[in-house]
């Protein structure tokens, strides 16, 4: 009867958790990337590493390209309970404003600047900007700096630009930014961009080298215009309700580990650029690099729409632009 007793209390708290009774926990992590994107690399690689350390507690499976939806679908899922980890990027300034910070263009000098932030910007604001709103990051990994492709001339300074459909992200800053620079931004999905681009819906858009060549889009695209106008990090990130029904132990290990591949990110990043610009190349694709101070004078306004918007907006460039040493 005692144990009749026990396995009946196993089966009602596996009810309470969501998880399955007497069996490894599965942590669902769903991603937008394509597997052999930067992202997609580090999602794996984390997995890998977690799942040594996890041991039987549970075992990480990472979904990517989109098999489990769209940005916006994976953060409500891990709100939910349905998946437990996603990898945002542009989409954050949707979920607390403070994110902005990283579509503000040229602000970040280079990746040592980046580690600064990552170091005392994101846990001191990022974080509990994020946690209002019932999401956690755990880390700030690399997406890696963008840049501007497209099918109909070199992009120079911004009046290039001018009449162009340019996908972006589904974020609102980035969509000013490009209608600063005189394009016409299309926010849309990463997941449809090929084959927007490969049917004329878009004539461009902007992205990391690696999400450039991850997903192929040298087959569609002619020009590589290298304007390194954002850095965009990528971050883990969980639902706080659902993390915090996971065994302490669990949500030590993901957190760590999670945050050691910061730093792992970052070197795969820098390391593969000028490999994958050379393949981008040799894959018929004409490279210029575009003129930055032609892009940083057209990018006043969105430094000003930031110190306005934001709360402590101009407080947050100033302490950021110290951390590269007085400016980027």
């Amino acid at each position: 009867m005692k144990l009749r007793h026990t396995f009946v209390a196993a089966m009602l708290a596996a009810g309470l958790t969501g998880a399955p009774a007497l069996a490894q926990q599965e942590i669902i992590f769903g991603i937008s990337a394509t597997p052999n994107s930067l992202q997609g690399q580090t999602a794996h690689e984390f997995a890998r590493r977690a799942n040594e350390k996890l041991g039987d507690k549970a075992v990480v499976k990472v979904f990517d390209s989109s098999q489990l939806g769209k940005d916006k679908d994976m953060l409500q899922k891990i709100k939910i309970g349905t998946m437990h980890i996603t990898l945002p990027s542009s989409i954050m300034p949707e979920i607390a404003p403070e994110y902005a910070i990283f579509d503000l263009p040229f602000l970040v000098a280079d990746r040592d600047h980046l580690a600064k932030i990552d170091d005392t910007f994101f846990k001191d604001v990022l974080v509990p900007a994020a946690e209002a709103q019932g999401y956690r990051p755990l880390a700030v990994w690399e997406n890696g700096f963008r840049h501007i492709t497209n099918n109909a001339r070199p992009i120079n300074t911004p009046a290039d630009l001018a009449g162009l459909k340019i996908r972006t992200p589904n974020s609102s800053w980035r969509v000013a930014m490009f209608g600063e620079y005189g394009a016409n931004p299309t926010p849309m999905s990463f997941s449809e961009v090929f084959v927007s681009l490969q049917t004329g819906v878009i004539d461009g858009q902007e992205n990391p080298l690696t999400n450039i060549a991850g997903a192929k889009l040298q087959e569609v695209q002619k020009f590589l215009s290298l304007s390194n106008h954002v850095y965009s990090p990528a971050y883990p990130t969980v639902g706080t309700a659902v993390f915090e029904k996971l065994d302490p132990e669990v949500q030590q290990i993901l957190t760590e580990t999670a945050q050691e591949m910061a730093l792992w990110a970052r070197e795969q990043g820098a390391a593969a650029e000028g490999t994958l610009l050379d393949e981008l190349k040799a894959e018929g694709m004409e490279v210029n690099t575009a003129d930055r101070e032609a892009f940083v004078a057209a990018s006043t306004p969105l430094y000003e729409k930031f110190a306005s918007e934001v709360e402590g907006g101009q407080k947050m460039i100033d302490d950021v632009l110290s951390l590269a040493g007085g400016g980027s």
